[in-house]
């Protein structure tokens, strides 16, 4: 009910505003309301996310981009919640803002893109357009999709095909403990491993399948305790954050040294923590790493000389692509014709060319396996810790793009 009312509210708020202009003009400035965490026990992730849209946004206004307009990112602390997502959008909505982004957690997204979809249902020629880089529920892309809500991040569905595609390769993986954050995102990490790993690897033996609560724990020494009395000889987990970081922590201390397949060792102080165990046997499932060259890499290291921090959220950089293109595209600002140039837009990207799929609105892209190691000459010292993660497999979009479910409903009009 408190989720009805905010997002009653919103819409109310939201339709006294006046559209904006209808056709894009070079200089115009698109603001881009961002949804994170900046306080909270995520917050260094937010920081994090949010300093590298604005660099991009930088990096890619003006006459760097094919529509010639200005970006500039709005930030606004969700703290993580849902409601407070909702708070979120009403105050992005009073500012006038046509587009938002959100970071860091399905439950977030799901509510931020439900009270999108309401608004702009009921309030045509006002709508606001919704893109994601960091919520990986396959549901916001299949059996709860919206025409308004765009992902450019893999789902937890597709990055489990491509690690379980190199997993099964690897004839030392025998006994499996799971463990991930007790929600939507650690709940679906488990079920697709067990899936996945069964049609690929059925000699496979789960001696472990643990969630916690999601960023309260201060001590995670317990779970290391039985991790370690499990038997287990591979670590599978798509836990983030200070969740990760104080994991790998008890887990050195505990002196458990096994094999680790993650989504996010690479995320802001789990390398630092890692650095700690020496070289330790941790894997990533990612769509760019930090040793790419080109444009990723000389941004990477521009971004490292400007803030002394990794580049990892590099969505951005694909997201900022597309946004441009498909306003060049429509030759309008408005979202819902941008979305409507987006819808099937591909763009060059680190990995080769990215595509937004029409039908579900999520982005098809190459992935990469990253293992961690230390860092040779001209290899890129994550966190200053003198390692790295370096590429070992590249998994084609053959393997990691999955159907989708997705039955969209089109605001009219819209092809």
């Amino acid at each position: 009910m408190r989720n009805l009312y905010a997002i009653t509210t919103i819409a109310l708020a939201l339709s006294t505003l006046c559209a904006a202009p209808v056709q894009a003009q070079q200089g115009e400035t698109v603001k881009i309301g961002m949804m994170l965490p900046l306080s909270g026990p995520f917050a260094a992730q937010g920081q994090n996310y949010l300093k590298s849209w604005q660099f991009i946004a930088q990096k890619y206004s003006g006459a760097a981009n094919p529509a010639g307009v200005k970006f500039e990112i709005v930030s606004f602390d969700n703290k993580g919640s849902p409601q407070e997502t909702l708070n979120a959008l009403k105050a992005a909505a009073d500012q006038g803002l046509r587009y938002v982004t959100q970071q860091n957690g399905s439950g977030a997204a799901l509510a931020l893109s439900d009270a999108v979809t309401k608004f702009n249902e009921r309030n045509p020629g006002r709508e606001i357009l919704n893109i994601s880089s960091d919520a990986q529920d396959p549901s916001l892309t299949n059996d709860k999709c919206s025409f308004w809500y765009f992902r450019l991040d893999p789902d937890t569905g597709m990055k489990m095909e491509a690690l379980t595609s190199f997993m099964k390769e690897q004839p030392k993986i025998k006994r499996v403990y799971l463990i991930n954050q007790d929600y939507a995102h650690g709940h679906q990490v488990s079920k697709g491993f067990k899936d996945a790993i069964g049609r690929n690897r059925p000699d496979v033996v789960m001696v472990g399948d643990e969630l916690h609560p999601l960023g309260q724990v201060k001590d995670f020494a317990p779970y290391a305790a039985k991790i370690k009395q499990s038997g287990a000889d591979t670590i599978v987990t798509g836990s983030w954050g200070q969740d990760l970081t104080l994991l790998v922590k008890a887990l050195n201390d505990a002196g458990v040294k096994l094999p680790m397949y993650t989504y996010y060792a690479n995320v802001t102080g789990t390398p630092t923590a890692l650095a700690g165990s020496g070289d330790a046997e941790v894997y990533v499932i990612t769509y760019a790493h930090p040793n790419l060259s080109g444009e990723l890499g000389a941004l990477t290291k521009e971004f490292k000389d400007k803030f002394n921090d990794d580049y990892y959220h590099v969505a951005s950089l694909n997201g900022m692509k597309l946004l441009a293109g498909a306003i060049a595209k429509a030759k309008s600002t408005a979202p819902v014709k941008v979305a409507q140039a987006m819808e099937g837009l591909s763009a060059d990207s680190f990995a080769g060319q990215v595509t937004m799929r029409k039908s579900d609105h999520q982005l098809q892209q190459p992935m990469f396996v990253t293992k961690w190691q230390k860092a040779k000459p001209g290899d890129y010292s994550v966190e200053n810790t003198g390692f790295t993660f370096v590429p070992i497999k590249q998994i084609d979009l053959a393997v990691s793009s999955t159907p989708t479910t997705c039955q969209m409903k089109r605001p009219a009009g819209a092809s």
